[in-house]
């Protein structure tokens, strides 16, 4: 098949090695080509075989499937820019964490013009499973994709022939997955302050022995700091899900801000310089949660001292 990626970060970059491993011809589209941040998207194509293109219009013109994996806030623009250019029949794949109502827009759209808009939802970390991570289809074209997905070794199946469930699927699970890293960011960082971590995750292994907290954790912390603004940004739309369903979403809003916040600490440095080999790769938790003390200890001595030059 001739595939077009929309969008060549973390997920663009594996599926494109994995669908070239294959042999199958790839061309991506990504909004960081043409600025400074371009250059490891441009070593890797080269590496891999894959064409990159200036447009969204240039890369999946031609293309029989369309592969849209971008950030959360961006998946409605994206369907919006290739939906003119995409050939007849074409299949658009839209990975985006984004909530159903968002999904149902980039289907208008994208089927307005006479191609096959089908909603993925990707239902676990990308990484360990790469293209064959667990995924979830939905919408009226999703069971003639289906088969196509399952050659290229795609582990897809059909959720539903309506919009939007399978988005609500992933999008609720968020609340608890992403939630879960956000509380314990907070929760261990404070026990740590209190010296009283030790006795908190043995509270919790008794109570939840099945789950190996140290491990646990220090995976939350790593990836959260490495990729906290792509979650921060899937939780915005894991709350707009939520507000859908006539609900208030305190959980998934406070959520989106301790991603953000985390991901904003991680810009200043605090973790390392992004793209160096120690930056989010420490394998044990407890030396992230002692940076994030130390920042907050110099906060409070800052506002500290300006509260008594005021006074």
């Amino acid at each position: 098949m001739r595939i077009a990626l929309i969008g060549y970060g973390e997920v663009g970059r594996i599926l494109a090695e994995d669908l070239r491993a294959q042999g199958q011809a790839v061309v991506a589209h990504d909004l960081k080509l043409g600025d400074a941040a371009e250059g490891p998207l441009v070593q890797h194509a080269q590496a891999q075989g894959v064409r990159l293109a200036a447009s969204h219009a240039d890369a999946v013109r031609d293309a029989e499937l369309v592969i849209s994996a971008v950030t959360a806030n961006q998946a409605v623009p994206v369907a919006k820019a290739c939906a003119p250019a995409l050939a007849y029949g074409a299949f658009f794949l839209d990975l985006n964490s984004a909530s159903p109502g968002a999904k149902q827009r980039a289907a208008r759209l994208v089927d307005a013009g006479g191609a096959r808009y089908v909603e993925g939802a990707v239902m676990t970390s990308v990484p360990p499973y790469r293209i064959k991570v667990p995924l979830l289809l939905g919408g009226p074209h999703a069971q003639a994709l289906l088969p196509r997905l399952q050659t290229l070794g795609f582990a897809a199946r059909v959720a539903d022939e309506r919009l939007g469930v399978a988005s609500a699927t992933k999008m609720c699970r968020s609340v608890m997955i992403k939630g879960l890293e956000a509380m314990v960011i907070e929760s261990f960082s404070a026990a740590r302050h209190y010296g009283v971590e030790d006795a908190v995750i043995a509270s919790l292994q008794e109570t939840f022995p099945g789950l190996d907290w140290e491990k646990q954790a220090s995976y939350f912390f790593q990836r959260v700091i490495e990729h906290g603004r792509r979650r921060a940004e899937e939780m915005r739309e894991v709350a707009e899900t939520v507000r859908e369903a006539g609900l208030e979403p305190w959980s998934a809003s406070g959520t989106a801000q301790r991603q953000a916040w985390m991901a904003d600490l991680a810009d200043t440095g605090l973790f390392g310089e992004r793209g160096s080999p120690a930056f989010a790769r420490s394998n044990n938790w407890r030396t992230e949660a002692d940076r994030l003390l130390a920042w907050a200890a110099k906060q409070e001595t800052a506002v500290d001292m300006s509260t008594a030059k005021d006074d």
